[in-house]
């Protein structure tokens, strides 16, 4: 059963938290993981990968670069499941 994009924000929230110690209060729909959050091309990938596990979908190396925001990451995730 796919998860609405709130469930994924707040899952997506959770692996922000774990890999930057980042507040799960802070990623939000509209934040940039590189400018707003702060977060590193080597955590960005650690997220992903965590991302990809835990929501059972594939988020390719090219589509990385375009997830600019978590907004995008969650709706990718979104709609990239079952």
């Amino acid at each position: 059963m796919a998860l609405s994009q709130n469930e994924v924000l707040v899952g997506l929230a959770e692996i922000v938290n774990e890999e930057t110690g980042i507040d799960v209060e802070s990623v939000q729909m509209g934040k940039s993981f590189t400018n707003d959050l702060d977060i590193d091309s080597i955590s960005m990938m650690t997220i992903v990968v965590n991302a990809e596990e835990k929501f059972g979908v594939k988020i390719p190396d090219e589509e990385v670069k375009n997830l600019l925001t978590v907004g995008d990451a969650v709706n990718f995730i979104t709609s990239a499941q079952g």
